[in-house]
């Protein structure tokens, strides 16, 4: 039996922010966004102040409505010949070109943005790039492109960082008016990711004088996110036992308003890999199951033990996977864990709650699954994460994929639709540019981020190790995204679809969690799939170094 002591969370002790919170009827700018960025409670309350999160990226042009798919699929999202028009347009100011990337009018915020390496190999980037603010006619920052957002400008790490051949930059540039992003060259991919604020809100822009004057929050914002642990929790509760297949074991929630703000969980033996996908974690609150989900899938991990550390999560090396959102209740409820495998499991769980005061804005957790295998690559196709109806705040997703085939097994964009838009509001790059990398490709190794993580691909196989392909991504990779600023609050609707664009014409295999708070009267699409959690995609024979499948 595993030792019941075991440790709930694989961090190091918490770090104070040492500094009061910013005041409920402050004006948003970086100093109450960094706050609200390390702040767990906040994310389960629905936004005071409210907000719709959207993007302008690269993405090709061609894509105008899922009725013309031969458009709809297209996916030339760069700009690299005369004629490409993947942005928004050319202006020309006193003689000078200057590319417009993004043009935002209202108030609002920069909160995410990628951009890749302009070669899939090496770094490098002659191009400038400005960001104006409320209309000025001198940008607030100016920079070359990537190194402004790699960790080596002005931007520190970890909020800008250099990720597997791409610059991604979680910093916040608020805005009270406008916003405008120009290269002095035509760009190439981009993201950028913003927050929209509802008419009125009071936002105090950029400033580099502001930037300087916050950094010792900024220092201190950074090494907590570098070092998550759960705050205001109290003695774990919990159990270790020997789970026979088919038996599900919980754990009864104290009475009354309160929070769990730290689930872990811990096999016995983590050798069979399906282990992760067919113990099921389960989660009831004031009399509604809102979570039913694989550990794999729920913690970041996906299929097997893959060690990683996140801002909401950590897998740690000796394989107690916890997680660290805030799920508060009313009443009461329970957290379980289901065996569907065929084999006797042992395992334990152990839930850390804590004190909670529930209002109009509080909302509930959730988590979703969805597994399918086969998914045909041909025709090109959407696949749903999930469609959720009602008011909510979209959290992040753990993507894992089986590929048959040697090619990559990606490049599809993601597309967010939110209250009913007609056209998404999100729409990206590529699978791999959503998850914060780029040149999915070639960019198999492990890497992760408070936010983003690959914990595994299978890039050292026995294939390539025989070969020496670089490129080859066959078998599984796992994908993983939380969110903090740049969470997504809907009204009435979010749905959020990933192409199945692969360059092979193959069956893969796709599951997917997704995570999300929502209010009482909150539904998804995503419903208990005790079947499909026992469908597991098979591995690929060649990667036993045998024959390589043949594709259709």
């Amino acid at each position: 039996m595993i030792n019941p002591s075991f440790p709930v969370c694989a961090t190091v002790a918490v770090l104070s922010l040492s500094v009061a919170k910013v005041r409920a009827d402050a004006p948003v700018s970086i100093e109450s966004l960094l706050h609200e960025m390390v702040d767990r409670d906040a994310v389960a309350r629905f936004p005071q102040r409210d907000f719709r999160l959207k993007q302008q990226s690269s993405y090709n042009r061609a894509s105008r409505t899922p009725d013309e798919p031969e458009g709809w699929f297209t996916n030339k999202d760069f700009n690299r010949r005369p004629g490409d028009r993947n942005f928004l347009r050319i202006e020309e100011n006193d003689g000078k070109k200057e590319w417009v990337l993004m043009d935002h009018d209202g108030a609002g915020a920069i909160v995410r943005t990628w951009m890749p390496w302009l070669r899939q190999l090496k770094p490098g980037s002659d191009i400038t790039m400005r960001i104006y603010l409320d209309g000025s006619d001198e940008p607030a920052l100016e920079g070359n492109m990537l190194g402004m957002f790699d960790g080596s400008g002005v931007i520190p790490h970890p909020f800008a960082h250099s990720s597997l051949r791409s610059a991604v930059n979680f910093f916040p540039i608020p805005y009270a008016k406008s916003c405008k992003v120009t290269t002095d060259k035509m760009p190439f991919f981009f993201q950028f990711t913003f927050r929209e604020y509802a008419e009125g809100t009071p936002v105090k822009t950029f400033t580099m004088e502001d930037f300087e004057a916050a950094k010792g929050l900024t220092e201190r914002t950074g090494e907590a996110l570098l070092n998550p642990a759960a705050t205001g929790a109290g003695n774990p509760l919990g159990f270790g036992a020997v789970l026979a297949a088919g038996e599900e074991k919980s754990v009864a929630l104290p009475v009354g308003e309160a929070a769990v703000r730290e689930v872990s969980v811990k096999l016995g033996d983590y050798s069979d890999p399906n282990l992760t996908r067919q113990v099921v974690l389960k989660m009831e609150f004031d009399g509604r199951e809102t979570v039913w989900c694989p550990i794999g899938d729920f913690f970041g991990s996906g299929i097997g033990l893959n060690p990683v550390q996140g801002w909401y999560r950590t897998v740690a090396e000796d394989g107690t996977m916890s997680c660290r959102w805030v799920m508060p209740y009313r009443q009461g409820g329970k957290v379980s864990l289901l065996n569907l495998s065929d084999k006797a499991v042992e395992a334990e769980l152990a839930v850390k709650t804590g004190d909670w005061t529930w209002d109009e804005r509080s909302m509930y957790f959730h988590a979703g699954w969805r597994g399918q295998y086969p998914v045909p690559t041909r025709p090109f196709s959407d696949w749903n994460y999930v469609t959720l109806k009602g008011k909510g705040v979209y959290v992040g997703d753990t993507l894992t994929i089986m590929n048959p085939v040697e090619q990559w097994w990606g490049e599809g964009d993601e597309k967010i639709w939110v209250d009913g838009e007609d056209f998404p509001s999100i729409f990206g790059t590529g699978t791999e540019d959503y998850y914060a990398y780029s040149w999915g490709g070639r960019s198999t190794d492990f890497y992760e981020h408070p936010f983003h993580a690959q914990p595994f691909s299978h890039k050292y196989n026995k294939l390539n190790r025989k070969t020496g392909n670089e490129k080859n991504t066959m078998g599984f990779s796992v994908e993983t995204r939380s969110r903090a600023l740049d969470t997504m609050p809907f009204g009435s609707s979010l749905q959020l679809d990933m192409e199945v664009w692969s360059g092979t014409d193959c069956d893969m295999g796709y599951q997917v969690g997704a995570y999300w708070y929502g209010f009482a009267d909150t539904t998804s699409n995503r419903k208990p799939e005790p079947v499909e959690v026992l469908n597991v995609p098979p591995l690929p024979v060649a990667m036993s170094g045998e024959e390589t499948p043949k594709t259709k």
